[in-house]
């Protein structure tokens, strides 16, 4: 079995961590990897893209293609360079900080570990394997915490991952499930954000009969989301409608006549854009309010990426199963299997692609707040299992 040391992947996370790249601030992240594929012998490629409808963002994201000189599979890894925004409360230093053999940094979990654990395995791949069958094609993306997942997305519309057998997406799959590691994650909830506008008509606020109180209106079909009917998936569990915003202002004395409720709604198999809308229809019908309404999925870059699908995989698809028994190996231990609860570029690659897509990452904890971490163990072993499993199913 390969054993990759771990210097190499704690050295390369603290580098990772020690540059700042919240979403829609990548530019530096993006050139210190790019540089690092190239110092390292493996060609890298710059892909730059404009989502020009929505944000006007211009982004980039890193492409990393290694071809063998016979057909064969065609193995997608990903991974995202962007955080979220660093946060209140940190205790240690969130440009990164090692403490009881734990790396803490904003994006130390999420998802830096796994873009450090594929890096590192692809360097090893390159060095000990000159001639294989099929690709690779590992890809390390900007604005995945974001809106709309544009680095991810704007590869699959590009048709830069058309031809993908297999997605290995390197979150941190312990580290969300609270599962012990290792964990695998065979598919995931999807999600759409929404608004349902209220119109009403203002009046005195000392007179509020002769009104209609848009904020009171929203108020009770908010209460009524408590008991929308969510179809249950078997593995994805239900899906949840979380109240993200409340919008409404009477001003000093007045009754308000308008009114928002922002929306972000997450979706198993079989819902849709129509059964959400089905279920906000039935609410409003409860809360038997007397205002004009709206309901509006927000705007997107493309139709593909107006919402994240839910998706699930079996785990008995030839490639899948070659993945869990190489982590069984390099671990020693039978993986747990869980389903990711919230969204991200799996979405996009595990239903937008025709092909499996597997989520398996590092453990830690504190993703997306303060104090950060990762156990650095388990990103060696991310790269071991990835390196092994490449060299399983291209070498064979």
């Amino acid at each position: 079995m390969y054993k990759i040391e771990k210097d190499q992947t704690t050295k390369l996370l603290m580098d990772l961590v020690s540059i700042e790249s919240p979403y829609f601030e990548e530019e530096k992240i993006m050139d210190f990897v790019y540089k690092w594929f190239q110092d390292n012998n493996i060609e890298a490629a710059v892909h730059e893209y404009h989502e020009s409808k929505v944000t006007g963002f211009k982004g980039k994201n890193i492409i990393v293609k290694i071809e063998g000189k016979e057909d064969g599979p065609v193995i997608c890894l990903n991974g995202h360079l962007d955080t979220v925004k660093l946060c209140n409360g940190w205790t240690v230093n969130p440009k990164g900080e090692i403490k009881d053999d734990k790396l803490y940094g904003v994006g130390a979990l999420d998802m830096k570990s796994g873009c450090a654990a594929t890096m590192i395995a692809l360097k090893a791949f390159v060095e000990n394997h000159k001639d294989f069958k099929g690709k690779i094609i590992s890809t390390y993306v900007s604005v995945e915490e974001g809106p709309y997942g544009m680095g991810t997305n704007a590869l699959i519309e590009e048709g830069y991952l058309k031809d993908v057998d297999f997605s290995i997406i390197t979150e941190p799959s312990a580290g969300f499930s609270g599962n012990q590691f290792p964990d695998v994650c065979l598919g995931a909830r999807g999600g759409y954000g929404l608004e349902i506008e209220f119109f009403g008509v203002s009046s005195h606020a000392a007179t509020p009969e002769i009104g209609v109180n848009a904020a009171e209106a929203a108020a009770k079909v908010v209460g009524e989301l408590k008991n929308v009917e969510y179809i249950e998936d078997p593995h994805l569990g239900k899906g949840t409608a979380c109240v993200v915003a409340l919008e409404s202002d009477g001003g000093a004395c007045s009754v308000p006549d308008y009114a928002k409720v922002r929306l972000f709604w997450h979706i198993v198999v079989g819902e849709s854009e129509k059964t959400i809308t089905d279920e906000i229809e039935k609410a409003i019908k409860r809360a038997n309010i007397d205002c004009e309404y709206k309901i509006n999925f927000r705007e997107a870059p493309s139709e593909g990426s107006k919402g994240f699908m839910p998706y699930t995989i079996t785990g008995e698809e030839p490639m899948s199963k070659d993945f869990i028994e190489t982590i069984e190996e390099v671990c020693e231990t039978k993986p747990s299997i869980s389903y990711f609860q919230s969204i991200g570029d799996f979405n996009y690659l595990g239903s937008r692609l025709g092909a499996p897509a597997i989520i398996f990452g590092a453990s830690g904890g504190n993703f997306h707040g303060s104090d950060e971490y990762a156990e650095l163990d388990s990103v060696v072993k991310i790269a071991e299992v990835v390196y092994s499993f490449l060299e399983k199913v291209l070498c064979s």
